[in-house]
């Protein structure tokens, strides 16, 4: 039997290296189990896979920043943040929530129409049981399509902002308004009335928010768990530092302001953006970022 030449075997090496390496990261950012089964059947798909969302939600790195964010915003409502006080166990167990929401969003992204409406139906039934009363007295439940709304804006704001300042490949103004349009069926079947279809609609849905935000001690306390309690080992601890960073350079001013983080715009430019970007690349070199399929036309009937 033939062995393997020298080139093959670097080759192997190398593969094994980048299998370890995706591993060890996915671990960190506790991801640590089995991604779903891809379905690429255009008629059996949940989500366009001929869409940007496939894009926007394949790159780790920027969906790491932009889920730091989207944490740190959501945290601005009192009610949704009095759900997750009052009904999570997020300081005991901060990369498990990771991992239900990591696999949330590969059901809905990449899974089938069966998968992502039994990841949503989970969803759901959990939301029946978050509702209460938050600290300024009023009554809040985690099915009120208005809060639903923020959290749907939220979210998908910051995996845009974060895919469009540090993804692996640029965002047109076209494709951004695509990947706000592609997550409203989803925004649907969860709830949410009347979702934004495009990039301006979303962002004008976050100002008119602005007179319902506020930092509460519960955010208080989530916002400085989330920033410096998560991760324990000293690199793990600089690279989450730096993403969070990250996260909160991407929200709007006023947002920071809220919620007291505001960056220094020269520290910004000057250590956190290219300093995130070379963290998102030695990332890549062991998770590639995905591609947008493209879209195959049908066979020619005359050449049959």
């Amino acid at each position: 039997m033939k062995e393997p030449s020298v080139l093959t075997r670097c080759h192997q090496y190398l593969a094994h290296l980048r299998g370890r390496a995706n591993a060890r990261i996915r671990a960190a950012a506790g991801l640590n189990t089995t991604p779903p089964p891809r379905c690429n059947d255009p008629r059996e798909a949940y989500s366009d896979v001929y869409g940007v969302a496939r894009v926007v939600h394949g790159d780790l790195p920027s969906m790491l920043v932009g889920g730091l964010g989207s944490l740190f915003f959501q945290m601005l409502h009192p009610h949704a943040m009095a759900g997750v006080a009052q009904h999570s166990r997020y300081q005991d167990d901060p990369l498990g929530r990771l991992l239900q929401t990591a696999n949330f969003i590969g059901a809905t992204t990449y899974g089938s129409k069966a998968s992502a409406h039994e990841a949503i139906d989970r969803v759901l039934g959990v939301h029946h049981f978050v509702h209460g009363v938050a600290d300024d007295g009023q009554p809040y439940d985690a099915n009120d399509p208005h809060l639903l709304l923020w959290v749907h804006c939220a979210e998908i704001y910051m995996f845009l902002v974060a895919h469009r300042r540090f993804g692996a490949v640029r965002l047109s103004d076209d494709q951004a308004d695509r990947y706000v349009e592609e997550m409203v069926p989803l925004a649907h079947d969860l709830g949410v009335l009347d979702p934004p279809h495009n990039l301006a609609e979303l962002t004008a849905a976050l100002v008119s928010f602005r007179p319902e935000l506020r930092l509460s001690l519960d955010g208080e306390e989530a916002r400085d768990f989330v920033a410096h309690r998560v991760v324990a080992r000293r690199t793990q601890r600089f690279v989450h530092r730096l993403l969070v960073r990250s996260s909160w350079s991407l929200l709007p001013p006023w947002a920071a302001d809220l919620l007291g983080v505001r960056t220094s715009r020269l520290y910004d430019r000057l250590v956190i953006r290219p300093g995130t970007r070379l963290v998102s690349t030695l990332m890549r070199l062991a998770v590639p970022a995905a591609r947008q399929a493209a879209r195959l036309s049908p066979p020619s009937t005359t050449a049959i």
